[in-house]
């Protein structure tokens, strides 16, 4: 499986980060596109206002949080962006970029696994 890397836009890109993929609704404030390095924006990805509103990264609504984002991963404009994301991933190492100052409580960590659960198997298995 690809490697897939996390890092805030608000980092400097590093040499291994491969692929870069900005996976929020928004574009960050105050960071231009130079600076944010970025081979792709799928903001499709990222979970919809009105589910980002409702969760509002109230860590003690982060489990219906994950369930209802990844039932929104299932369907329309989103499920094509995640399918977009996983050829990607299969091409190599990807980093999702995110400006959200929390990664621990956002929708990155769902992402994540989604994408690490749906991998094809290694070669030779």
């Amino acid at each position: 499986m690809a490697t897939i890397n996390v890092r805030r836009v608000y980092d400097d890109p590093d040499p291994d980060d491969g692929t870069r993929v900005l996976v929020d609704r928004l574009w960050p404030r105050g960071v231009s596109r130079e600076r944010a390095a970025v081979d792709a924006w799928l903001k499709d990805v990222a979970p919809s206002g009105e589910l980002r509103g409702w969760y509002h990264h109230d860590r003690s609504r982060y489990q219906e949080f994950d369930a209802r984002y990844r039932g929104e991963l299932e369907d329309g404009p989103a499920a094509k962006a995640l399918a977009q994301l996983r050829e990607l991933v299969r091409g190599g190492p990807v980093t999702l970029v995110t400006s959200v100052k929390s990664v621990e409580d956002s929708h990155v960590p769902t992402l994540v696994d989604v994408l690490e659960k749906s991998a094809p198997p290694p070669a030779g298995r």
